[in-house]
C-alpha cells in the first residue's frame, strides 16, 4: 500500500479527462504534504488509469491526465 493511495483513489473517482490540484489540496486528500518522493510514487497512478502531467513548482499545482 502506497502512502499516496488515497490520492490515487481520489483521482480515479474524479473521472475527469484532465484536472489540476494544488499542493494544499493534495495534502488534504492524501493526509501528507507533497514531497520530492512524489516523483518516485507517481508511476503508481497508471494502475488507476491516470498519469501525472505537469508539476508546477511556481503555481504549486499538479495536473492529472486520464490515460486512453
Amino acid at each position: 500500500m502506497s502512502k499516496y493511495n488515497s490520492l490515487w483513489e481520489y483521482v480515479q473517482e474524479n473521472g475527469s479527462a484532465s484536472f489540476k490540484l494544488t499542493f494544499d489540496e493534495i495534502k488534504d486528500i492524501a493526509g501528507i504534504p507533497l514531497d520530492h518522493s512524489f516523483l518516485n510514487y507517481k508511476k503508481e497512478l497508471t494502475e488507476y488509469g491516470y498519469q501525472v502531467g505537469k508539476i508546477s513548482m511556481k503555481e504549486q499545482t499538479v495536473i492529472f491526465n486520464k490515460m486512453d
